[in-house]
């Protein structure tokens, strides 16, 4: 049906008394009036889209077990400010990481795939032809000149922050960064130069945010606020990672409590870290941000003290069991995600990417290996997610692997690499009912074992 049809140029001219003709001015002054308020309605509108885009904080612990919160049941370290956080969030606390150290751990975090596509598979690179007696790792010069392969590499592949830029969010780094300067990751500003002549190897002058005071933190906040814009914050403090030097007055109320010093000590220094999120909660909620904040938390890899010294024991950071691999993985989004403790779903840190794409609107890279992991459907048609961990001086893929992972509900299923793992067998645990992985079923269920690995070969090959 036709409404109307416009004037024709000829079709009617009104006489010069009739009341078009003075009408006529009022109607042009009203026609100009209502498109300059329509444009500055629609330029209102895109600037409402562009504060209602939530700023995004990667919360970052790093080495702790899933085990070392009160919330999810320690009976002496107290988290209250991560304990808020999870009441808050849809928290997930069958989490894991796909491997169990730093370096792979953070490079998956923010890429959202697998360490055999970024390629950063261990926290130092070595070559056959190295001679590590007369250079060993932690020389700067020699992991610097073995590692600009693996950097340069990573600076071609896309990443949240690079992401983001789409969007005109401002990026910030600060913590635990691995891959050189800050802005290989595609960050706008951050802590991290990456320099091996002034110590650059896994954070440098961004290993003091936490340790030293928030303030460098609260800058970059304030950077954005004062310039409108939307922001990405990496917080990876060196928290409670090793060296664990507490303050006094947490020390003091460990003390009694613990085994040991040692034990003391690394409960001082999760608390430690969960005293430097509240901090950072609280500013953002000081600067009346919190609704308009997405924070998403996740540990790197996990930890369990020695009491007798200050080492962590082999069943967790860069071991295939879930001391090592199991985190809890938090999303809080007040008002738009719905807190919710879920104990049985299975989600993984590379869901992170995809699920804070999903919750801008933002179209997902066909390479991610995760999934929306807030998408019912999405979540309940996953059937496993995996892992795989290789040396810590590593080379390639195929040299370096030492163990593959598939965590399914209710199974578990570890598979060593002969090559580097000679004499150890295949592992299957339920994870539900040994959640400490104390009763090897490999023996006694064959036919999981073998669908399993049939899964871990199919994803493996894909």
């Amino acid at each position: 049906m036709i409404l109307f049809k416009p004037l024709q140029r000829g079709v009617f001219k009104p006489k010069k008394d009739s009341m078009i003709n003075k009408l006529f001015p009022l109607l042009a002054v009203l026609t100009l009036s209502c498109f300059t308020s329509c444009k500055e309605a629609k330029q209102e509108t895109k600037e409402e889209v562009q504060e209602n885009l939530p700023n995004i904080v990667f919360i970052l612990s790093d080495d702790q077990a899933w085990t070392d919160y009160s919330f999810m049941g320690h009976e002496h370290i107290e988290t209250p400010n991560i304990d808020r956080l999870a009441r808050e969030s849809h928290t997930f606390t069958h989490g894991y990481v796909p491997t169990s150290l730093c370096s792979p751990s953070l490079a998956s975090i923010i890429t959202g795939v697998y360490p055999r596509y970024h390629k950063v598979l261990g926290n130092d690179r070595v070559l056959p032809t190295d001679d590590k007696e007369g250079k060993p790792a932690w020389t700067a010069s020699w992991r610097h000149e073995n590692y600009i392969p693996v950097i340069e590499n990573f600076k071609k592949l896309n990443t949240l922050p690079k992401m983001l830029k789409d969007k005109g969010y401002l990026s910030f780094q600060t913590g635990k960064w691995w891959i050189g300067n800050h802005a290989n990751g595609g960050f706008d500003y951050g802590m991290t130069h990456g320099d091996p002549e002034r110590g650059g190897r896994h954070g440098d002058y961004g290993l003091e945010i936490g340790r030293k005071g928030m303030d460098t933190l609260y800058s970059y906040i304030d950077l954005a606020m004062e310039k409108k814009k939307p922001f990405f914050m990496w917080y990876a403090p060196f928290l409670p990672h090793s060296p664990h030097n507490p303050p006094d007055s947490l020390l003091q109320k460990y003390l009694p409590k613990a085994p040991t010093e040692y034990v003391a000590k690394y409960w001082a220094m999760c608390e430690w870290f969960d005293t430097t999120c509240g901090e950072l909660m609280d500013y953002i909620e000081e600067k009346g941000q919190t609704e308009n904040t997405l924070f998403v938390y996740v540990c790197d890899n996990g930890w369990v003290q020695n009491e007798n010294n200050g080492a962590y024991n082999p069943i967790s950071k860069q071991s295939p069991y879930d001391y090592g691999l199991r985190t809890p993985i938090m999303y809080k989004w007040k008002g738009k995600i719905t807190p919710n403790f879920d104990e049985r779903s299975l989600t993984s840190s590379v869901d992170m990417v995809p699920t804070v794409l999903d919750l801008l609107n933002m179209e997902r890279p066909d390479n991610l290996d995760g999934i929306n992991v807030l998408d019912d459907t999405e979540r309940e048609n996953r059937d496993a997610i995996f892992g795989e961990i290789y040396n810590h001086d590593f080379n390639t893929v195929e040299e370096s692997l030492k163990y593959r992972m598939v965590m399914t509900d209710p199974y578990k299923l570890i598979i060593p690499n002969e090559k580097n793992r000679p004499g150890e067998t295949i592992q299957l645990y339920n994870i539900y009912e040994d959640p400490y992985e104390e009763n090897n079923l490999a023996d006694s269920r064959p036919e999981i074992v073998e669908k399993l690995k049939g899964t871990i070969e199919s994803e493996w090959n894909e």
